[in-house]
């Protein structure tokens, strides 16, 4: 279900990491309900799902296979999709790998990998596309951090550790930006339930933990945070930037 739609997404260009899968695939649907087009990257092969949204939607996304921990290829995407689509007017830096680690089991080589794909990304697609945003007459950057820095869980050091270095790499690219009419947000979801989530970490036990923990007693699910990211990359939001838009049911607390 759809609670709101954004009427001036439609013919925007958008880019989206991680845009084949879990709450990617979501983003990607959004967008294309809203007339978006909409070009995303993924490790894994995503030609049925760019089928599968073709089908459902007669507006098919463009699927560009690509590691982000590859700059070079990263802006490559970025280039290929501005070519054909025109210049990015909305980013979403949505990649990332959640792995579970431990801090005395990490080493160098292991944190410069988990960081190349958890906070290296989002400096590097925000240097691409700036300046054909500024070119545009502005456009919005939407980078994807985690309640899991906010309520500081233990478990996977280095991921909370880059989702806490997102919501710094956006005010300051908020500031540095927002003279060109660059709108730079950072969303921060909590457990969302993705078909990941429920196969590998969801046990009965730990979701009636979590959900102990909301002030709303439903888990969260994709399109929660798509409404979010919408709004956060259309006009509805003109006037918000280097702000970190909490989406998790009442855990963690802002302000």
């Amino acid at each position: 279900m759809t609670y709101a739609t954004f009427h001036d997404l439609d013919g925007q260009s958008v880019y989206i990491t991680g845009g084949g899968s879990g709450i990617g695939a979501s983003l990607t649907e959004g967008f294309l309900k809203a007339g978006a087009k909409v070009a995303f990257v993924q490790r894994s092969d995503a030609s049925a799902f760019c089928d599968e949204m073709e089908a459902a939607h007669g507006n098919r996304p463009h699927f560009m296979q690509a590691d982000i921990t590859d700059i070079d290829r990263l802006r490559a995407t970025m280039d290929e999709a501005a070519e054909r689509h025109g210049a990015i007017t909305v980013l979403v830096n949505n990649a990332a790998n959640d792995v579970r680690h431990e801090t005395a089991e990490y080493s160098v080589e292991d944190w410069d990998w988990n960081h190349a794909i958890n906070l290296r990304p989002h400096f590097f697609t925000a240097q691409a596309v700036a300046p054909g945003m500024k070119a545009a007459g502005g456009g919005a950057i939407v980078n994807f951090s985690s309640a899991s820095y906010g309520m500081g869980n233990a478990g996977y050091p280095a991921y909370v550790a880059a989702k806490a270095g997102i919501l710094g790499l956006t005010r300051t690219h908020a500031r540095e930006f927002g003279g060109d009419g660059i709108r730079v947000n950072a969303l921060v979801p909590g457990w969302v339930l993705t078909q990941k989530q429920l196969d590998m970490w969801a046990t009965d036990e730990d979701l009636a933990a979590h959900l102990e923990k909301q002030c709303l007693k439903e888990h969260l699910v994709p399109q929660d945070i798509v409404d979010a990211v919408l709004f956060l990359a259309s006009k509805a939001s003109r006037m918000m930037t280097a702000q970190a838009l909490v989406v998790d049911g009442g855990v963690v607390y802002t302000g």
